[in-house]
């Protein structure tokens, strides 16, 4: 899979996510944009994360569609688990719950993996919860309350099993597996 080109045309056209991308309410959607989706996706591959001490793995959403549907109509998530949504560029995303049953949590990070933000969402709400930085490249989607339990706080970097972000994303995309 050719991450570099998957990253580059989510960074193109698609600054908002979440359980949704779009902020409520929802334009027509756009000549070529993905359509909401009616179920939940697939698995999509893992990553393992770092945060401090604490270990997580994450799905990793890249394309347009993975990152439309996001957590929408998922039921369960794992203790550990979580949804990482990687964007080419640093921008200002916007996230909402539509078709999202879980209480999740979200971290913001900029390019480097530093966490700016991190947010609370109410299952099902649309109302967008916009970055308050326009330097956010990565949102990472956890059930809701994980950072807080453990202790993880803004400020703090998180790393991959391959090293930092800007070194897995750049440099080992096709290892994410």
């Amino acid at each position: 899979m050719n991450w570099r080109l998957l990253i580059a045309l989510v960074g193109a056209g698609w600054l908002a996510a979440g359980c949704g991308n779009e902020a409520a309410p929802a334009p027509p959607p756009a000549v070529g944009a993905p359509q909401l989706p009616t179920g939940a996706q697939p698995k999509l591959r893992t990553l393992k994360l770092w945060l401090g001490p604490e270990e997580m793995t994450a799905e990793v959403a890249v394309t347009a569609e993975q990152i439309t549907a996001g957590m929408m109509f998922r039921t369960n998530l794992a203790e550990n688990a979580g949804m990482l949504f990687v964007f080419g560029r640093p921008a200002q995303p916007s996230f909402w719950m539509k078709n999202c049953p879980l209480p999740l949590s979200a971290a913001y990070m900029d390019p480097a993996g530093t966490i700016l933000e991190l947010h609370d969402f109410e299952p099902f709400n649309t109302n967008p919860v916009p970055a308050m930085s326009s330097n956010v490249q990565y949102v990472l989607e956890a059930g809701r309350g994980w950072f807080e339990q453990h202790h993880i706080r803004s400020g703090m970097l998180v790393r991959t099993e391959y090293g930092s972000f800007p070194q897995t994303f750049a440099a080992r995309r096709n290892q994410v597996r």
